[in-house]
């Protein structure tokens, strides 16, 4: 689209992919360039934080709570060289134009480079929700001003988070442990997933028994012959299937009124019933009709492509990313289901081409979003322009993952507009007498589907993987009352109930919507939170919460019980959306949640308490820390209760009498403790500490392990499980197992080996000793300062002398290695037309295009690094220059100089000697207003906000 003549506008997006599709939809006269996202933030620690105001009590919190909740932003440092570039830009052109993505980030990000770059020139905003010719031109003909109320709603979310963050986590690391985090967000996410974690820890499993027969159907002409029925009541009493059982006792629920069977009363039953007569005793036959599913939003995206492709939610973030950033999807962080007329109509037209005219409804299917307070105006996720592309036309353009995820978005959006899919339902009851004169009621289902309708584009998958797919058909033969059947076979089965089933990514996801809490742009980031801070770990699929979770979860349920609390979370959303609708003042709420002030506005419980401020600083001392650590299991058979305690080094397991006198901790653990303890191998998830697991680590699975007594010592000789792996101890004497070593099959001559390390091999001829031990590199033989290396752990024991003598007069040599074959080839970078690789370096893999290298993010891999990702890192890397060389140390001073330097080193240590007398008589005041600055400087540094 050509600009005005003699304009040249500058289009600032966020990032150089984006830039450089939308650069190929403008014509001359346009400089489009990127401000690779976010360009100011909160100070992240008291280094950001400007001169003029390092004096300042609230500086490094980065927010005036006296004066408006006035926000102090810097210039990220990486950001700096391409803000000086976008300045200079800013100069040379007639407008700016700020493209930036069209939810409240993006309008964040568009006010902060207005702020940043303080152009001279009229300044717009032009808004699109998908990257095409079309909607780009529309886009620059039809700009508007920066929505102020957008704006507002993201620096209250941002400020909110920071004072969530900087005031509770600091209670984290006093009570808990140091450098863990609070969130607003993250902790409710962390609470859902203990909570559940818990559910299964209290579980019972229960035992029931039913009777699955198969019937034979005479004369049942084509279809099937048989039927599959089970066992559904016994003597007009419904027999107990899972839900009458109480998931922490295994017991019936009281007043169920159902026949709870056993195995011998299941298999006594089908006995009786062997040659007996069985009838049809009603068949009902329903209209089946199944609707279509809604387009996708965020939130459902995730959770399909977690269900489908086995993404994580980042992974299904980034690729949807480069989808949109190139045109081939509309914009992926809403909550809409709504579809444009044009879009409807591409869908109806692709529909008829690909499937049929009797697959499109005769009108348009229009959509009702569930999702609180959802942006209507934006629309679903769906393939991009006015005529979708099918998967097979872009096979060859897009990698696998996005392929992958393209055909997901494809399929769900053309399914949403075809016909409903139909058929019949049956239901069948059949009843035997037994030879005890037991009436027996056994039932079958049936789903027959007459027309699929949009089943034939897209079946939505479910959570429960043994649940049966929306297209899965049961046929049944024709059947009517009173018909006889034949008994082939009566089988007794049984069942067991199962705990609920732990939360994954996308059931998550889905939790965390229908609560209201969290919004499309922040549900990946938060399943990576909680995950990076160590609250939750993945095993598969599955989201398995650690004992540091129940930790923080506890001391906050305990404590601080509202800023937990779902209702609450999910009303600080609602807030938030009524700022960005204008509705109310951002101001209002942070002084409401802060300090309790509400002026009729914000959380009445939290004004009771006297705000946030209020409830963190008060009654500090009343946290039990060793009380919130604890997290107890059961009282054993002994009557010993047996509990978890979250250490410093990690929990482990402790267990007591009541009334039981402290004993010493063990080595690396804070603090007394009482009875037995064991270490808990990594990785074993809290609802696996079952009473016969935890015996076991008691036993020496995983805690103390008596192997004998020293020969010469007399001392007791102990396997134990340490930080750093299994090792042997007696005494003050500890050693590591060796390599090949198994804590199984440890001996007490194998303990008394490794005891005997560092191991005396001899005397130099200097009177050096020379001696043999196990290091951080492996085996090694050592005299004063010099070290060689051992080639097996077993020499330790065995070199002489004379071998050792030998290596130690032999040069040290390190032999280059023959440079390692790069990882993976990514492809030719876009922008500079250079290959790039993934490499195996020092510090972990990285990308690289020969100059510039970039090392791989937390939860990128090398197999699943796209081109576009790579080429963005290089970007962003080449735009943050090269890194600031140290400073080489001065050359010494001339000699003939030195009497005049040690002259003046003389004066300079006697007036150093004068400040430290002078400094020593202040430092008790100093220390105090130290400690008081702590939390806040600590705070800072460990970016604790959502």
């Amino acid at each position: 689209m050509p600009s005005n003549a003699g304009t040249t506008r500058l289009v600032i997006v966020e990032s150089p992919a984006k830039a450089k599709t939308i650069s190929g939809y403008l014509g001359p006269g346009y400089v489009v360039e990127a401000s690779f996202g976010h360009v100011r933030d909160l100070p992240r620690n008291a280094a950001d934080v400007p001169a003029k105001y390092k004096g300042e009590s609230w500086a490094r919190l980065g927010v005036d709570v006296d004066n408006g909740f006035h926000a102090l932003y810097v210039v990220s440092a990486d950001r700096k060289q391409q803000i000086s570039k976008l300045i200079k830009l800013a100069k040379e052109v007639d407008e700016i134009l700020l493209a930036t993505d069209e939810d409240r980030e993006g309008e964040a990000i568009a006010w902060h480079l207005v702020e940043t770059l303080k152009p001279k020139v009229p300044v717009k905003r032009m808004v699109f929700h998908e990257i095409t010719k079309p909607a780009i031109q529309a886009a620059v003909a039809n700009p508007r001003e920066i929505d102020r109320d957008l704006v507002d709603a993201q620096e209250a979310r941002r400020i909110l988070d920071r004072l969530y963050g900087y005031e509770v986590s600091p209670v984290l690391w006093k009570k808990v442990m140091p450098k863990l985090s609070a969130g607003r967000v993250q902790s409710v996410a962390t609470r859902i997933v203990v909570e559940r974690e818990r559910q299964r820890m209290a579980f019972r499993s229960a035992e029931y028994w039913d009777i699955l027969a198969t019937l034979a159907v005479e004369n049942a002409g084509e279809g099937p012959r048989v039927v599959n029925a089970t066992l559904l009541a016994l003597n007009g009493d419904r027999l107990a299937t899972g839900k009458d059982f109480e998931p922490t006792t295994g017991r019936v629920k009281p007043g169920a009124g159902v026949v709870h069977l056993d195995e011998g009363g299941a298999r006594g039953l089908a006995a009786r019933l062997e040659g007996r007569a069985f009838t049809v005793t009603r068949v009902e036959e329903k209209p089946y009709r199944r609707r279509p599913y809604a387009p996708f939003i965020t939130s459902t995206l995730q959770q399909e492509a977690a269900r489908k492709l086995r993404f994580s939610s980042q992974q299904t973030m980034r690729t949807a990313q480069r989808l949109y950033e190139n045109g081939y999807i509309t914009y992926m962080r809403t909550d809409s289901v709504n579809l444009s007329e044009t879009a409807v109509a591409a869908a109806r037209r692709q529909i008829v081409e690909l499937y049929g005219e009797r697959n499109v409804p005769p009108e348009p299917r229009r959509y009702t979003g569930k999702v609180k307070n959802a942006q209507e105006a934006h629309e679903a996720i769906r393939p991009a322009g006015d005529n979708f592309r099918t998967p097979g036309e872009l096979r060859n353009e897009l990698s696998v993952e996005e392929y992958k995820l393209y055909e997901l978005i494809w399929r769900r959006t053309i399914a949403s507009q075809m016909t409903d899919a139909v058929g019949s339902s049956v239901s069948v009851r059949i009843r035997a007498v037994s030879s005890a004169q037991e009436e027996a009621d056994f039932g079958a289902t049936g789903k027959t589907i007459t027309d699929p309708g949009f089943l034939r584009a897209y079946v939505e998958s479910s959570d429960d993987e043994n649940a049966e797919a929306e297209d899965a058909e049961r046929r049944l033969p024709t059947l009517v009352k009173d018909q006889p059947l034949t008994a082939e076979e009566l089988a007794a089965q049984g069942h067991h109930t199962q705990p609920p089933a732990r939360y994954t990514e996308a059931s998550l996801v889905k939790a965390l919507e229908e609560l209201g809490i969290g919004r499309p742009s922040t549900y990946a980031s938060i399943m990576q939170t909680i995950q990076d801070r160590g609250y939750v770990v993945k095993r598969g699929q599955a989201m398995i919460p650690s004992f540091l979770a129940f930790a923080v979860v506890g001391l906050m349920e305990r404590h601080y019980p509202r800023l937990i609390d779902y209702g609450f979370t999910a009303s600080m959303e609602n807030e938030l959306d009524e700022i960005a609708g204008g509705d109310h003042a951002a101001v209002d709420f942070l002084t409401a949640f802060y300090f309790g002030t509400t002026n009729g506005a914000g959380d009445q419980d939290i004004a009771r308490s006297g705000g946030l401020k209020k409830l963190v600083t008060e009654n500090l001392s009343d946290i039990d820390a060793r009380s919130v650590n604890s997290i107890r299991l059961f009282t054993d058979d002994d009557g010993r209760e047996v509990v978890v305690r979250v250490g410093r080094y990690g929990p482990y397991l402790q267990r007591a009498l009541p009334g039981e006198q402290p004993t010493p901790a063990v080595e690396g653990e804070e603090g007394g403790g009482q009875g037995d303890r064991a270490s808990i191998p990594e990785g074993l998830a809290p609802d696996e500490l079952t009473p016969e697991k935890v015996h076991e680590l008691f036993l020496g699975g995983g805690g103390e392990r008596k192997l004998g007594d020293d020969p010469a010592t007399g001392e007791p000789i102990l396997l134990k499980s340490g930080r750093f792996g299994p090792y042997v101890a007696s005494g003050e004497r500890k050693s590591s197992l060796l390599r090949a070593q198994s804590p199984d099959s440890l001996t007490l001559a194998d303990a008394l080996k490794l005891l005997s390390l560092p191991r005396l091999v001899g005397v130099d001829p200097q009177g050096n000793e020379v001696l043999a031990n196990n290091g951080r590199y492996g085996p090694y033989v050592k005299r004063g300062e010099e070290f060689r290396s051992l080639d097996s752990e077993d020499r330790m024991f065995t070199v002489t002398l004379d071998e050792a003598l030998a290596l130690l007069a032999a040069p040290k040599t390190r032999q280059r290695r023959a440079a390692a074959p790069p990882l993976r080839e990514v492809g030719v970078d876009p922008l500079t037309e250079k290959p790039l690789v993934i490499k195996d370096g020092r510090f972990g893999p990285y990308v690289t295009d020969g100059e510039t290298n970039a090392s791989l993010r937390r939860g990128q891999t090398p197999e699943a690094l796209s081109l576009e990702e790579a080429s963005e890192m290089l970007a962003e890397k080449r735009a943050k220059g090269p890194a600031p060389r140290k400073k080489t140390a001065k050359k010494a001073a001339p000699a003939k100089k030195a009497t005049a330097a040690k002259k003046a080193t003389a004066a300079k240590k006697t007036a150093a000697a004068t400040k430290a007398t002078a400094a020593k008589k202040t430092t008790t005041a100093k220390t105090t207003t130290a400690k008081k600055a702590t939390p806040r400087k600590a705070a800072a540094a460990s970016g604790s906000d959502d």
